[in-house]
């Protein structure tokens, strides 16, 4: 075994073309922020991670039923667009606005040293998700934001080797975090625009 970040793909390493996002390499990068939460550690994050991997699998099967249609994530949503029901379209929504929530509260955390986990998590919340939530599934991620760990646990699972390696500097550590939350960003950004540009996200 090897420290997280080194045993997931980065997104900073999915394929970007003028056709679009690279759909498996994308989905396999998603794959990644769902063991993230493992590292949080609490079973209060399970609903958080059901979500993700369950909007992953409306994207996979969508591929997997017409895989040269769905290369790219722009491409299968486009040849989506006529269908009754637009699964993967919707599930890939949601799945962008749970990677732009886990990418924009470990970003906080970066940017502020001294900030604890439950503070970034629950400032990401208010700025992403919440808006699109109702009472029930608030309160569900609200229980979750109180039960964040200790920023220096979180950090210190994030660098160490679970096989008993040596764990990663702090510096090589913010270095790749750094270089995967931005290669994130990057394409959430660019898949939003997409969504709001093409009118993807009507009737949802």
């Amino acid at each position: 075994m090897a420290p997280y970040l080194e045993t997931v793909k980065s997104f900073a390493d999915v394929p970007i073309t003028d056709a679009g996002v690279d759909t498996l390499a994308f989905l396999e990068a998603a794959q990644g922020v769902v063991g993230l939460f493992d590292l949080l550690g609490s079973a209060a994050f399970t609903p958080v991670q059901n979500d993700l991997k369950g909007n992953i699998a409306k994207v996979r099967a969508r591929y997997d039923a017409a895989p040269e249609k769905s290369t790219t994530l722009e491409l299968l949503v486009e040849n989506e667009k006529g269908e009754k029901k637009r699964t993967a379209t919707e599930g890939l929504m949601w799945l962008l606005r749970g990677l732009s929530f886990t990418c924009k509260a470990l970003q906080a955390a970066q940017a502020n040293p001294t900030e604890e986990l439950s503070a970034a998590f629950s400032k990401s919340y208010e700025a992403t998700l919440k808006k699109f939530h109702n009472f029930v599934v608030k309160g569900i991620f609200s229980v979750a934001m109180k039960a964040c760990p200790y920023r220096a646990d979180f950090y210190s699972k994030l660098a160490a080797d679970p096989a008993g390696g040596p764990s990663v500097p702090a510096d090589k550590l913010n270095e790749e975090l750094n270089k995967w939350l931005a290669a994130l960003d990057n394409i959430v950004k660019r898949m939003e625009d997409f969504y709001e540009k093409g009118g993807h996200n009507k009737g949802f």
